[in-house]
């Protein structure tokens, strides 16, 4: 079937000399991966590399099988073109984090609009703002709303938060509850938008255990989750 939809990267992975197994988060069909044959070594091919950075947006033209196996794209072109993304350090190190904790977390082969529609404005939103140190937290804990995981706040006034259920409770019951400073930090970011994202004031420990805390959360609810390689570099980028 012939599908024209807007895609987003998820990754790019070199196989054998020149080719690219491309992972791309769709608008009509949820995940996706294609085999672009040749890209890497082709002056004159339909495709380049380029194109597949990660986070870029994409109009696709592409035959889906819908069988789980690769697929063929016929035609990619740039939706969007970013501003920062891809250019400023800061950003770019986000991006690389981001992406790989996208590839860890989305799997579904699947229509989800709302969360295509989550990514494609967050992502907007990063590329076009300069106040953006926090921005990878609140991502991942909206992320979960998306996710099926997002905590249960009705009761956020309470002094523990149980990572393993996702609800505030009164007591701790277990070695998955937190409290004191780091659950203070989680919930200023509970009920935060991002455009008020530049109100909200971390420390760099502070920042780097929310995070910490954050991937921990995602380990918990997710199964075979792993925590991202590039983690190391973006903590090296913040301090």
């Amino acid at each position: 079937m012939v599908v024209h939809t807007n895609a987003i990267v998820i990754s790019a992975l070199k196989y054998a000399e020149a080719d690219l197994i491309v992972k791309c988060y769709t608008q009509k069909s949820g995940l996706k991966t294609y085999m672009l044959r040749g890209i890497l070594k082709s002056r004159k091919g339909k495709f380049k590399a380029s194109l597949f950075q990660p986070l870029t947006q994409l109009e696709l033209v592409a035959k889906h099988k819908d069988k789980g196996s690769l697929e063929y794209l016929q035609d990619a072109k740039i939706l969007v073109h970013y501003q920062t993304l891809h250019t400023e350090v800061v950003k770019s190190t986000m991006v690389m984090f981001i992406s790989e904790m996208l590839k860890n977390t989305i799997h579904e082969e699947e229509k989800n609009e709302e969360l295509y529609d989550y990514l494609e404005n967050t992502f907007n939103w990063l590329d076009s703002h300069s106040d953006i140190a926090n921005f990878h937290l609140l991502f991942l804990l909206k992320l979960t709303r998306h996710l099926g995981f997002y905590p249960e706040d009705s009761e956020k006034n309470l002094m523990y938060f149980n990572l393993l259920d996702g609800v505030f409770q009164h007591s701790k019951t277990n070695v998955y509850c937190i409290g004191g400073g780091l659950l203070n930090n989680l919930k200023l970011l509970l009920g935060t938008k991002f455009e008020a994202l530049g109100q909200v004031k971390l420390s760099k420990p502070n920042r780097a255990e929310l995070l910490e805390l954050l991937l921990n959360y995602y380990q918990l609810h997710i199964e075979s989750f792993k925590k991202p390689k590039s983690l190391t570099v973006l903590h090296e980028i913040f301090n």
